[in-house]
C-alpha cells in the first residue's frame, strides 16, 4: 500500500526545515490561482511569470515568519500582490490596447512598425486560468468574467493601488480589513480606494461581459457564428465576413501600431491586406472568449505558417472585435505549431 499523501501541515514543516519538494508540493494548489492574480494585475502572462517567481522566491524565503494566523492562501496572495506593485513601480507605465496607444488608421497602405517591448495588453490562454476547469456553471462564468481582455484592460487604467484594492476585495473576496493589513494601509483607506476603482471600471466596461454575451447566444448558436465567421475568412470570402461584425467593430493588431475601427475600414483592410494570402484557422480559447491560431501561406509557400492568435469580441450575436496578437514570443507561449503542413488542409 502506498502511504497516505502528506497533509498541508505536514508539508508546512518540512518546508520549513529546508525541503524545496515539499514547499513545491505546499504551493502547487495555489500556483495557477496565484499567476491568474499576477496576470490581472499586470496584463501580461509574461510579466506574471515574473511576479510570480519574485512571489514564490520571497514565500519561500519567509516561510520561518509564517505563523499560520491566516491562512496559507492569504499569505501567498499578500506576497504576490506586493510582488506585482513593485513590478509595475518599475515599469513606471501600464499595458495598452490599440486604441490607448493611437487613433485608428483609414489606409491600409502601411500599418506602421512593430513597437517591441512591454507595452501591449496580452491575453492569457484559457488553460493558464484559474478556474479553468470549474465545474460550476455560475463559478464557471463568474471567472471568466473576470479575465475577460476587457476587464483586463479596465484594470490597466487604474493606479497600482487602486487594482490590488478592487482585485482582493471583489475577485478574491477579502474584507476590507483583511485587505488594509495585506496591503499595509487602512480599512478608510482600502473603501476609498475601492470607490474610485469601482467608479473607473463602470466606466469603461462593456454593459454585458463577454462570458454573459456567450450565455445569451447559447452554444448552438455560438457555434453557428463561429463556423460562419471561419468558413468566411478561410474562403476569403469579404462580404460574407463582413456580415458578422457590428458596424463599430474594431480591428486591432499589435505590436503594430496599425488598427481599424468601424465596418466600413475593416472591410478595406480584409480585402486589401488579409486576405491577398490562403489561411487555415485553428480554434483556441484564451481570457475566456473564442479564437482561432491563424496560419498563412505566402507565394511560393508549401506550408502555413502561424501568423498570429486571434480573439473574438462578441456583441449581440455579432462580432465586435478582431484582436489580433502578432507577437512570436506570445505565439510561442501558446505552444502553437509554428507550420501547418500540406496534407493538414482542409
Amino acid at each position: 500500500m502506498h502511504p497516505p499523501p502528506a497533509t498541508s501541515e505536514e508539508l508546512l514543516a518540512r518546508a520549513r526545515g529546508g525541503d524545496a519538494g515539499a514547499f513545491d508540493a505546499l504551493i502547487a494548489p495555489h500556483r495557477r490561482r496565484l499567476h491568474t492574480h499576477c496576470y490581472r494585475m499586470l496584463g501580461s502572462p509574461h510579466d506574471a511569470d515574473d511576479a510570480l517567481q519574485d512571489a514564490l522566491l520571497a514565500a519561500w524565503r519567509g516561510l520561518a515568519s509564517f505563523e499560520g494566523r491566516s491562512a496559507l492562501a492569504t499569505w501567498l496572495y499578500q506576497i504576490a500582490t506586493h510582488a506585482c506593485l513593485r513590478l509595475l513601480a518599475q515599469q513606471r507605465r501600464r499595458r495598452l490596447t490599440s486604441p490607448d496607444y493611437g487613433r485608428p488608421f483609414e489606409t491600409t497602405a502601411e500599418l506602421g512598425e512593430m513597437v517591441l517591448g512591454p507595452v501591449w495588453l496580452e491575453p492569457l490562454l484559457d488553460e493558464e486560468q484559474e478556474g479553468a476547469d470549474q465545474a460550476d456553471p455560475v463559478l464557471r462564468l463568474q471567472r471568466r468574467e473576470q479575465v475577460a481582455l476587457a476587464f483586463v484592460a479596465a484594470l490597466q487604467h487604474l493606479p497600482a493601488t487602486q487594482r490590488a484594492v478592487l482585485l482582493l476585495r471583489e475577485v478574491l473576496e477579502y474584507s476590507a480589513a483583511e485587505t488594509a493589513a495585506m496591503l499595509g494601509g487602512s480599512v478608510a483607506a482600502v473603501n476609498s480606494a475601492l470607490q474610485r476603482a469601482q467608479k473607473s471600471l463602470r466606466q469603461r466596461l462593456p454593459a454585458v461581459s463577454q462570458a454573459a454575451e456567450q450565455q445569451a447566444l447559447g452554444t448552438a448558436d455560438l457555434n453557428r457564428l463561429l463556423a460562419a465567421f471561419v468558413q468566411a475568412w478561410e474562403a476569403r470570402h469579404v462580404d460574407g465576413l463582413v456580415a458578422l461584425l457590428t458596424d463599430d467593430v474594431r480591428f486591432t493588431m499589435p505590436p503594430l501600431p496599425a488598427w481599424f475601427e468601424g465596418r466600413h475600414f475593416v472591410q478595406r483592410f480584409l480585402a486589401e491586406r488579409v486576405f491577398e494570402t490562403p489561411w487555415r484557422l485553428l480554434p483556441l480559447r484564451a481570457n475566456g472568449q473564442p479564437g482561432y491560431a491563424c496560419y498563412m501561406k505566402s507565394a511560393g509557400d508549401r506550408h502555413f505558417r502561424l501568423g498570429g492568435i486571434l480573439l473574438l469580441h462578441l456583441r449581440g450575436g455579432l462580432i465586435a472585435g478582431l484582436h489580433s496578437f502578432l507577437d512570436p514570443a506570445l505565439q510561442r507561449r501558446f505552444g502553437l505549431a509554428a507550420e501547418l503542413f500540406v496534407e493538414q488542409e482542409r
